[in-house]
């Protein structure tokens, strides 16, 4: 849908609630956030090692309009002063995504103010380009605005590869290269620090502990991925394979005992540190961690910096929850610059699901009249861009 854009200041309140994060921001114009909040919902899933989904839209019913709040208050601004309301509408969890969607519909249609849908994953590659356009980067590190650019969007539910340019009425455009074909890397990460009796979520673990173990101690291999034939050139992710590796090295190392009497500590001192653990952990267990987490950079890195050569990439975006993984940081930004190739990151406050993303992503969109219809609904399947 589109329609007419009015004069404003540029105040676009995002509103992201498609897993387990409750948050709102406001941002100026696409680069200035002036408040960005967000309600964790880390400590009660906590205790089931994972996201329950009907507690999740339980706790966004609970938070929303807080944390909406909160945002305006931190922003110093009234819901009159939004020029529009942004919203994720997928992809992600259906009952999550519906609290948020709900409830920004009737804001804009109360304010008669422009609604903005937003796919979630446009919203972590414009986390990286917000941050771009803040400081009008070019000398941080961040790529010129020169196409393609390659996004790496990587997190607990997602594992992607886009070709990335910016049209010519200022939307971006998306064309998918590469996914996992099972299970995403964070997922793999969470999934295997669950197995070693880590805590939650996993990555932060996994990547603090694996700075005390040998990263060579286990080896771990990927298979190529055969693409369909109609499929085009592909740059495939799977990690399902080395999380199996683990289970088995683990079966076959009798280490079921150490696991269970770490799982326990961790769940009797809810405050400990991951480096506090690595007294829990034998120089076997921490070598495995090492080794898990230096294959999985790898390959993501592998498959990255080949498809940014195929397509001839001229600059690299990463982003999503494990793009705050420090040996990852490292190693792409090593390997970036013996490509001759800028690299970005997002800060650690946007890598993880957040508002701002959302916001930021919506305002092209905005200048350019493109307007979410009355019939907008929850997608939770929903794709970014073309594939092939």
């Amino acid at each position: 849908m589109r329609g007419k854009l009015e004069g404003g200041s540029g105040l676009i309140l995002g509103i992201e609630s498609s897993c387990d994060e409750t948050a709102a921001a406001v941002v100026q114009g696409g680069k200035a956030v002036l408040a960005n909040v967000v309600a964790s919902q880390i400590a009660l899933h906590a205790q089931y090692g994972g996201v329950v989904p009907e507690l999740a839209s339980r706790e966004h019913l609970r938070n929303l309009v807080p944390v909406v709040r909160a945002a305006l208050a931190e922003a110093g601004i009234g819901f009159g002063d939004l020029d529009a309301v942004a919203v994720t509408e997928g992809p992600g969890l259906a009952g999550a995504l519906l609290v948020g969607i709900l409830y920004a519909k009737a804001l804009a249609f109360g304010l008669d103010k422009p609604l903005i849908a937003v796919n979630h994953l446009e919203g972590h590659i414009h986390a990286v380009l917000l941050e771009s356009r803040a400081s009008d980067v070019r000398a941080s590190g961040a790529p010129a605005e020169e196409y393609p650019l390659l996004a790496l969007v990587v997190s607990g539910g997602h594992t992607h590869l886009y070709l990335a340019e910016a049209s010519a009425v200022g939307t971006w455009t998306y064309r998918n290269v590469g996914r996992t074909v099972d299970d995403a890397a964070g997922e793999a990460y969470d999934k295997v620090a669950k197995l070693l009796g880590l805590g939650y979520p996993g990555g932060p673990w996994m990547d603090r502990l694996a700075a005390f173990g040998d990263p060579g101690s286990v080896p771990f291999h990927f298979g190529s991925i055969k693409p369909r034939q109609d499929a085009g050139l592909r740059f495939d992710f799977s990690f399902s394979g080395i999380k199996t590796a683990v289970l088995r090295y683990v079966q076959t190392q009798g280490m079921a005992a150490g696991i269970a009497g770490r799982r326990a500590t961790i769940e009797a001192h809810p405050g400990m540190k991951p480096e506090q653990a690595a007294e829990l952990c034998d120089a076997q267990t921490l070598g495995l961690i090492a080794s898990f987490q230096s294959a999985v950079v790898g390959n993501l890195l592998r498959q990255t910096m080949r498809a940014a050569e195929a397509f001839g990439a001229r600059g690299l975006l990463v982003s999503g929850g494990v793009a705050a993984n420090g040996e990852l940081r490292r190693r792409f930004r090593a390997e970036a610059e013996r490509a001759g190739l800028p690299v970005a990151f997002p800060s650690l406050a946007l890598s993880t699901d957040n508002a701002a993303m959302i916001a930021a992503a919506a305002w092209p969109k905005y200048l350019a009249g493109e307007f979410a219809a009355e019939t907008m609904g929850a997608q939770p399947q929903l794709r970014l861009g073309s594939v092939g």
